[in-house]
């Protein structure tokens, strides 16, 4: 699936994924490729993004507000909050 996080900044990350984790208002969730569709609101927490192989983030920045985790192709992105809606094999956060 695709996702794409945007802050009210700038867009800050494009890129096939395999799997993202969100924290959602009533708890923690994870969405694969082609998720039904939602529509959710976000709290404060990190997002956990599961690259697809081969893929990069095509947002380019000179220091990257990502952190890596142990594993191999995640990257975490910490928000104060946000929305997410998941629809049509893409997933769009709209983080503060």
């Amino acid at each position: 699936m695709y996702l794409e996080i945007v802050t009210p900044e700038a867009v800050v990350f494009r890129a096939e994924v395999d799997a993202v984790k969100v924290p959602g208002h009533d708890g923690e969730f994870q969405m694969l490729n082609n998720h039904a569709p939602i529509v959710s609101t976000l709290t404060e927490g990190d997002v956990k993004i599961n690259l697809a192989a081969g893929s990069q983030n095509e947002v380019k920045f000179k220091e990257s507000p990502f952190k890596s985790g142990s594993e191999p192709n995640v990257l975490y992105y910490t928000i104060k909050g946000g929305v997410l809606e998941m629809k049509d094999n893409k997933a769009i956060i709209l983080a503060d």
